[in-house]
């Protein structure tokens, strides 16, 4: 089988797909991609299906060799790549010859830029997804992040492929720079915070914390008062959660977060945001807005149109 081999990790790289879902009733996390629309327009730009396993590279990039030729695409973070001595624009389906090499150089702005190969990874499924879980070793090559002599087993090549495209830089997303603005709904425990915590949440900004990982995101800033207690009984805690510990500084849940929690939670990101909260590492801000209910909507709807029209629906 045709494999890629790592020659240099990375920080972060980890093999992930669309997420293991169906399983949390029995506490099983979903992983998956941090930022998902860059995660589909990578696998789109290739011609793979939209939830096939790609590389998902967190602030310092790889360098991978090739066994056999390739069509690969990279979104996301803004790196300075190489395919050997060439430079690879973003959001482009470049071919890789046999025997080259990819090179991650400088990170120009976000955090997670995402490497879809042409037949996409040839790993098997653990639980119905190869997405990679590392706090519980599940999923994409052992559990892990890539390391240098790994080898990545690929698939298929695609027999017939569309005529290869290019898309704008960030066609659906902006990407943030060191400062986000995520909208949020309110609840579902709003109930447990001081009458004016919503207020104390927008007055913000927060800061990521250094010992924030894709779990979630510790956040520093102004305190978030509790009324009575700040434990609850445990219940599900959904991706872009904001659950605040006795604390009062909120942690921000996101792509490998725990099933359940007992920690209140004030409010909720809306789908649409989730991608630019994806982008975000430790050092940068967030400041936090309340919406509606039909904002979200209304958000949520125009990011699936512009992704449609991107991968060419």
């Amino acid at each position: 089988m045709a494999a890629c081999e790592v020659i240099k990790p990375g920080m972060l790289t980890t093999v992930q797909d669309a997420g293991r879902w169906g399983h949390q009733a029995h506490g099983v996390p979903v992983a998956g991609p941090m930022d998902p629309v860059s995660f589909r327009l990578a696998n789109a730009l290739v011609g793979n299906a939209s939830t096939d396993a790609a590389l998902e590279i967190t602030l310092i990039g790889p360098e991978l060799e090739f066994d056999d030729e390739r069509f690969v695409a990279i979104t996301g973070a803004a790196f300075d790549v190489r395919i050997d001595s060439w430079e690879v624009p973003m959001y482009a389906c470049v071919p890789v010859p046999p025997g080259g090499r990819i090179r991650f150089g400088r990170r120009q702005r976000g955090a997670r830029a995402y490497l879809a190969i042409e037949g996409g990874i040839g790993i098997a499924p653990t639980l119905g997804s190869q997405a990679t879980h590392v706090i519980s070793a599940m999923g994409g090559l052992q559990g892990r992040a890539l390391k240098a002599g790994d080898r990545l087993p690929l698939g298929r090549k695609i027999a017939k492929r569309a005529p290869t495209k290019t898309l704008p830089v960030a066609p659906v997303v902006p990407l943030p720079s060191t400062h986000a603005r995520l909208r949020v709904l309110p609840g579902p425990q709003l109930d447990l915070f001081a009458s004016n915590a919503l207020d104390v949440l927008q007055s913000g900004p927060y800061v990521i914390a250094h010992n924030s990982d894709r779990m979630g995101f510790r956040l520093e800033g102004p305190r978030l008062p509790h009324v009575g207690s700040a434990d609850i009984i445990s219940d599900a805690t959904p991706l872009g959660v904001l659950q605040v510990p006795a604390s009062g500084l909120p942690i921000l849940l996101m792509a490998d977060r725990q099933t359940t929690g007992g920690y209140p939670k004030i409010a909720t990101l809306i789908t649409a945001d989730l991608a630019i909260a994806g982008q975000l590492a430790p050092g940068d801000a967030i400041s936090f807005s309340v919406c509606t209910p039909r904002e979200a909507m209304a958000a949520l709807i125009a990011q699936e149109r512009a992704l449609r029209r991107a991968e060419g629906d």
